[in-house]
């Protein structure tokens, strides 16, 4: 059920139209933000009490398409890849940029950005009895765009990245349950195009 009003709310978004762009003559234009990346973490694993706490890096891979509402705010959807060490999640979800810097000609702005969705497992491969299911995926963070407003431009950005997941692991002797309920707590380090 939860799916469901997530893509409902994703066409609201994206096919309704805002009052300012009915009211006024503006064209609204698109916007795309391509970003690659590392999500930086410290994870512990163990029996409680006895646990070994080691740093992680994974990949991370994101675009967001959408419409620019006014100079400074573009609303759209996003699709990326996630490669955690133990599961491969595919987020999809909603996203908000917002400049906070003027929208004069410079070629330095700084914005705003938070994504929200889910993560989907569909491109990940496990081991035989093992099943990994996605979860909430949340995303705020903030950037740096070098370029001309109108150019294609390079984006530098820093974000917190939290994503939830469900592993269901095959019992072994003398067990009566191994799931596992993950949440990656990451810091996601990027850079990209945007135009």
């Amino acid at each position: 059920m939860n799916h469901v009003k997530l893509l409902l709310f994703l066409c609201v978004l994206l096919l309704g139209r805002p009052s300012e762009a009915q009211t006024t003559s503006r064209k609204v234009s698109y916007v795309n933000h391509t970003e690659l990346g590392g999500l930086f973490g410290r994870v512990a694993s163990g029996v409680v009490g006895n646990e070994t706490v080691t740093n992680k890096v994974s990949l991370t891979l994101q675009t967001f398409n959408g419409v620019q509402l006014s100079k400074r705010l573009a609303v759209g959807a996003l699709i990326g890849v996630d490669w955690y060490k133990a599961a491969l999640l595919m987020p999809v979800g909603a996203g908000v940029r917002y400049q906070v810097t003027r929208p004069d000609n410079k070629n330095v702005s700084v914005f705003l950005s938070g994504d929200a969705g889910y993560g989907l497992p569909w491109l990940n491969k496990s081991s035989t009895g093992y099943a990994v299911k996605g979860g909430l995926m949340l995303n705020p963070g903030i950037g740096v765009r070098l370029g001309k407003p109108n150019a294609a431009g390079f984006t530098i950005s820093v974000g917190y990245k939290r994503q939830l997941a469900q592993v269901e692991k095959p019992l072994r002797w003398n067990e009566l349950i191994r799931d596992e309920s993950r949440i990656y707590n990451r810091l996601a380090l990027r850079i990209g195009t945007s135009f």
